[in-house]
């Protein structure tokens, strides 16, 4: 007799990463890996290398990870990279700086069961190490995030959160363009134009280590600028 074996779903969890040689080993470390293999899951993690001139790379290879290499730097390229690299019923994108616990990816995954086609972890909802967020950034957050609900009325308490969370059926509908920082309203342009509607789960968020690659105020005009551009 031939032993008949169910399918598992398959999860991925994608990171992209540029220099983030001193936090992406954490990050993958406390992916609750063997809690989602418990429950049936097949678990892959894939790290973006978004070009790095340190030792991404061969820490997260350490680690076990599969790395594909994005020499076109940019989130919004590596990203778009690795949506093109990988198959799975259930897809989170996840920075690689460790300010976003890989743990909330459980809960997200509860609501993605329950017919939920997407969710992000949202810092605005939740807590906050002190100093993680200077009060510019929040602001600015708070503003481009009620923008986003206004314009396109669907809301969303964080519009520029990096934790997503996707069901299959999503992934090939994200046509994406942007090749910096402007992803994650892209993003929520995108779903919200084919009427989906994001679930929320309020995460912990964490101080970074080291210095950002981010300028905020020109990140900041440029999403608020695709944002009403993409709506009219």
């Amino acid at each position: 007799m031939f032993e008949h074996r169910i399918k598992k779903s398959k999860i991925c969890i994608l990171l992209p990463a540029l220099n983030e040689e001193l936090t992406v080993g954490k990050v993958i470390d406390e992916i609750p890996q063997q809690n989602l293999k418990t429950a049936g899951y097949d678990v892959e993690i894939v790290v973006i290398d978004n070009n790095s001139t340190d030792d991404t790379k061969q820490v997260a290879q350490a680690r076990g990870a599969r790395v594909i290499t994005e020499s076109r730097r940019g989130k919004g390229r590596a990203v778009r990279t690795g949506l093109a690299s990988v198959k799975a019923d259930f897809l989170f994108v996840l920075d690689a700086d460790y300010t976003y616990p890989a743990t909330y990816i459980l809960d997200m995954l509860e609501i993605l069961n329950q017919g939920r086609s997407v969710v992000v972890g949202s810092r605005l909802t939740g807590q906050r190490e002190k100093e993680a967020m200077k009060g510019l950034n929040l602001f600015g957050n708070r503003v481009l995030s009620l923008l986003a609900s206004l314009l396109y009325g669907r809301k969303i308490s964080d519009l520029c959160t990096g934790c997503w969370g996707f069901r299959r059926e999503v992934i090939p509908q994200l046509i994406l363009q942007t090749d910096g920082f402007t992803l994650e309203a892209e993003l929520f342009i995108q779903l919200a134009k084919k009427g989906y509607h994001i679930a929320e789960v309020p995460i912990y968020y964490r101080r970074r280590e080291g210095s950002t690659k981010l300028n905020r105020i020109r990140a900041g005009i440029k999403i608020a600028w695709m944002l009403i551009a993409s709506r009219f």
